[in-house]
């Protein structure tokens, strides 16, 4: 007992401790409190006053000289020796800046003298935590703009560029590196071209610390992205090609993992000629997992060449279709652009101007050399455009080559010969236009006389008015002359290979290999040919020798082979009207199939590649859903005219064994759908579609989510087909799956708008009265909605009779219903009905409002609440109730009055008073109808 004594008497003497040491600081004044424990040797009273300065701020804050006097004990407390205060007071800075800017008549200049210098010191701090909450300060008040422009500049920039120097910490200057990049969106581009990016280049270049350049080159796309076009390809392009190809497969990782951003920055021309190179070199990296950043990148980089002139979208306007649109632009690229006596076949021409007027590049004639290198003469067809040849990739290119062409006198030409002999000045004009100088490499590749190889091999001139009196004829080209080819390509080749570092040479050497080896293969050919074609060699007139002509009309010119081997540089004409309307393909042309000329062909091929069950085990597991998940931007970069380039594609991935694969299809088809347009979406999506329906629900959650955007692309006959399938979807695998049927009731309710009457009310109507009864409150809250908006569609609708109908089921099933639930669901029906005017109110008077007055003598107080809170605060609020004095409103205030003296406390206060809630889901909650 002593003890205890003893110990009361301790605890008493604490206490008054603690109260006189409470009294003595409400005593103090604020700046006060803030010196003395400020001066406190105790690290937690030091941290205590750093996290109660904006407290100080807020009570001294009518007195500007007290203001100022603790920003100036703030700056004493920065160089505490403790790393905890320090990190706790620049955790406090952003909320006090925050305060001095909204009171800045009284504190002005506040935050530039006395916060930032602080802000910036603690960026080279020597405790790691304290620089980290210094640089999440620097950044929240970069995005809050509370740093004045002047201050970035001349305060703040200064010192980033300081810790990037090359004798600066390393750890220090890395995480300069990252401040800079991150802080570049919010300056702007003046700041950043003039004080950022001279450094960022040169730590691109760091040569000692790999963690630097793996920083400039995870953060390249945003400073590309705020420095602009000009300045990307001027100064951060070369850094970027170092970086891609830096010994460090983190360093190459990042690169591949920012290509879309600086793809975004770049002109068509560099993105095609230099970028998609580089991203081939990434994709074929010997690091595993950059390969796996690569193509997870791949079909984001595609989607940058994205033209909207050419992908296949169209806005309806004044109820034009974008099949009509698309007619238009044919006919108007026929019109503008092709002679009205040369004939095109229709799948030559591109359902968009861009597509049509644009000239297929040599440099993507390396990825296509594969194909049309096996293609006979014959078959070789492209869209034509007003020069019927390619053109180069620049315009240095272009001039270069028209130069050195222009001084050869004899170069091949390709003439038009009119019917019947007969020149003209229009057949001049057309000669002039059906050839140009490019029908030659480009520099610095080779002159190749074509004059000589074609007078020694030409084709057969055919016309159609008369093909029985014209010979089929072809002339071989001599051997000679094509092993002298070869033999200059393969000095070109042995000249280039030093330089192959470079993509451009790297894309010549390419070119000039598909060239050689066709050459070879024609060479064996030729040889055992020869002599069977010698006599027709002797039928061609002489003076048709030196050139290579083609007909007026729509006739098939045959190309000698030697000029056929360099296929890859050069394009030919092929109008046969005949083979444009044949309807079977041959093995060649199911090969050319994936062709396109919208991105190189080489990304496509990767892309389409990704689906290859070897790319799950070389690259990544997850490289399939990674496919599906970009294809939709694919597929509108390419533009639905090429849409059989990713057809097969699409089929695998919908078919996949996993299901992560196939959901992510699932949740993407009905943007899919608008890309392709209906006719292509009812030939090859409507099928995948119906397959995703009987899929798991894990898949066919996606198309639900999506159902009405998907089935409103439909035609109306095909649309109805699905009325049939819209009950399975109340089959789950696992019944509590809950969300599914909320799911189906919320687009059951957009969905009444793409269907009749009638069939609202034979297949929707069923579905949705079995929402209704669901054992989960959150499907039936959603169900309610659901029938409210099918009673107001009914009603409207002619005859009248469905909706009728539908109120008297509802009466039946749900007000007379046995279980308390089910009423209650009447109720919340009602409710709705009457808060969204789906009828009017003396409809609503007649059919609805004497069933649900009899509720007010069920037995169980939770319907009897609902009522009451529905007769108070939703009918009576209605003007048909307020101003008529009819027998509608007599019976609702009796009703009110009965309710009013009901035994039940709850029912008493809702049937008295006003709630201000009328939301129906609080509705329920508060009536305890939530169950599970």
């Amino acid at each position: 007992m002593a003890d205890l004594s003893l110990l009361q008497e301790d605890l008493q003497e604490d206490a008054d401790g603690s109260l006189d040491f409470v009294s003595q600081d409400e005593m103090l004044t604020p700046l006060g409190r803030l010196d003395k424990y400020a001066a406190s040797e105790n690290v937690f009273n030091r941290q205590m006053v750093a996290r109660s300065l904006l407290d100080t701020l807020r009570e001294v804050c009518d007195d500007e000289r007290d203001c100022i006097a603790v920003l100036e004990r703030i700056s004493r407390l920065a160089d505490d020796s403790e790393p905890t205060v320090r990190a706790e007071l620049m955790e406090q800075v952003p909320h006090i800046a925050l305060f001095c800017q909204e009171n800045r008549p009284s504190i002005p200049y506040a935050f530039s003298k006395y916060l930032l210098p602080i802000v910036v010191r603690y960026l080279a701090d020597q405790n790691n935590q304290v620089r980290k909450t210094s640089q999440a300060a620097l950044l929240a008040l970069l995005e809050q703009e509370l740093i004045e422009r002047f201050d970035v500049e001349t305060k703040v920039c200064p010192v980033l560029i300081e810790l990037t120097a090359p004798d600066s910490n390393d750890d220090v200057k890395t995480e300069a590196v990252a401040i800079m990049c991150k802080m570049a969106p919010m300056v702007g581009k003046d700041i950043t071209e003039r004080l950022i990016l001279p450094r960022f280049c040169e730590m691109c270049c760091d040569c000692r610390m790999f963690h630097v350049r793996k920083v400039c080159a995870a953060n390249f796309g945003d400073i590309c992205s705020v420095v602009g076009q000009q300045a990307t390809e001027e100064m951060l392009l070369p850094r970027f090609f170092q970086l891609c190809s830096d010994n460090v497969w983190g360093v190459r990782k990042a690169c591949a993992e920012c290509f879309m951003a600086v793809s975004c920055a770049t002109c068509q021309e560099i993105r095609r000629t230099k970028l998609s190179a580089l991203f081939i070199n990434l994709i074929s990296d010997p690091s595993r997992w950059v390969r796996q950043a690569a193509f997870q990148s791949l079909g984001p980089f595609i989607s940058t060449f994205a033209n909207p002139s050419s992908s296949g979208q169209y806005f309806k306007e004044e109820s034009k279709s974008s099949e009509d649109t698309s007619v238009e632009d044919k006919n108007r690229i026929r019109d503008q652009e092709v002679p009205e006596d040369v004939q095109i076949r229709p799948e030559d021409v591109s359902s968009d101007p861009s597509i049509s007027n644009s000239s297929v590049k040599l440099e993507n004639m390396v990825e296509e050399h594969a194909e049309t290198s096996r293609k006979s003469p014959g078959e070789i067809s492209v869209p034509m455009d007003s020069s019927l040849l390619c053109t180069l990739s620049s315009e240095s290119h272009q001039e270069a080559a028209s130069n050195e062409n222009d001084k050869k006198p004899a170069n091949c030409k390709s003439t038009l010969r009119p019917e019947g002999g007969t020149s003209s000045p229009d057949s001049a004009l057309l000669d002039q236009e059906l050839y140009n100088s490019f029908h030659f490499w480009r520099t610095p590749l080779p002159e190749i006389d074509l004059d000589i190889e074609l007078e020694q091999g030409s084709g057969n001139i055919l016309s159609p008015e008369r093909p029985e009196e014209t010979p089929e004829v072809t002339i071989p080209g001599s051997s000679n002359i094509t092993m002298a080819t070869r033999k200059e390509l393969e000095e070109m080749i042995e000249n280039l290979e030093p330089h192959i570092d470079d993509p451009d040479v790297k894309a010549q050497v390419d070119v000039l290999s598909a060239a050689l080896r066709a050459s070879s293969l024609d060479a064996r050919e030729e040889a055992s040919d020869a002599e069977k074609r010698s006599d027709g060699q002797d039928a061609l007139g002489a003076n048709e020798l030196p050139n290579c002509k083609t007909t007026h009309d729509a006739s098939v010119p045959l190309i000698s082979d030697a000029v056929e081997n360099m296929d890859s540089a050069l394009r030919y004409i092929h109008n046969d009207s005949d083979l444009s309307t044949n309807s079977s393909f041959s093995p060649d042309e199911e090969r050319r199939s994936k062709v396109q000329d919208v991105v190189p062909q080489a990304l496509l091929d990767q892309y389409l590649s990704m689906t290859d069950p070897s790319r799950a085990q070389t690259v990544d597991t997850e490289i399939a859903k990674h496919c599906a998940y970009s294809l939709p931007g694919v597929a509108l970069t390419l533009g639905r005219q090429n849409w059989h380039c990713l057809r097969e594609t699409y089929e695998t991935l919908a078919s996949d064994m996993q299901w992560k694969v196939r959901r992510t299809l699932a949740f993407s088809i009905h943007e899919l759908a608008v890309i392709l347009g209906d006719q292509l979406t009812a030939a090859d999506l409507v099928p995948i579609f119906n397959g995703f329906l009987k899929d798991l629900d894990e898949v066919r959650i996606g198309v639900l989510k999506h159902l009405h955007d998907f089935l409103k692309l439909l035609h109306i006959d095909k649309r109805r087909e699905y009325l049939y399938q819209l009950q399975e979807f109340l089959v789950t695998d696992n019944s509590r799956n809950w969300r599914f049927r909320a799911e189906l009731a919320e687009q059951l309710i957009l969905l009444l708008e793409l269907y009749s009457p009638r069939d609202v009310y034979d297949y929707l109507r069923p579905i949705a009265l079995n929402l209704c009864a669901d054992k989960v409150s959150s499907v039936r809250w959603i169900s309610y909605k659901l029938v409210s908006e099918m009673v107001k569609k009914l009603h409207v609708a002619t005859p009248p009779t469905f909706g009728v109908d539908l109120i008297n089921e509802l009466v039946e099933n749900f007000g007379r219903c046995p279980k308390w639930s089910g009423r209650q669901a009447f109720v919340f029906v009602c409710q709705t009905v009457i808060e969204d005017d789906c009828l009017p109110m003396d409809q609503f008077a007649v059919h609805l409002m004497p069933h649900l007055l009899t509720l007010a003598n069920d037995r169980v107080p939770n319907v009897r609440v609902l009522l009451a809170k529905t007769l108070r605060q939703t009918l009576l609020e209605k003007e048909y109730f307020l101003t008529s004095a009819s027998c509608h409103q007599e019976a609702v205030e009796q009703t009110i009055m009965a309710l009013q003296m009901d035994r039940d406390s709850d029912v008493k206060y809702f049937a008295s008073i006003h709630p201000a809630s009328t939301k129906i889901s609080e509705d329920a909650m508060s009536t305890a109808s939530s169950t599970y």
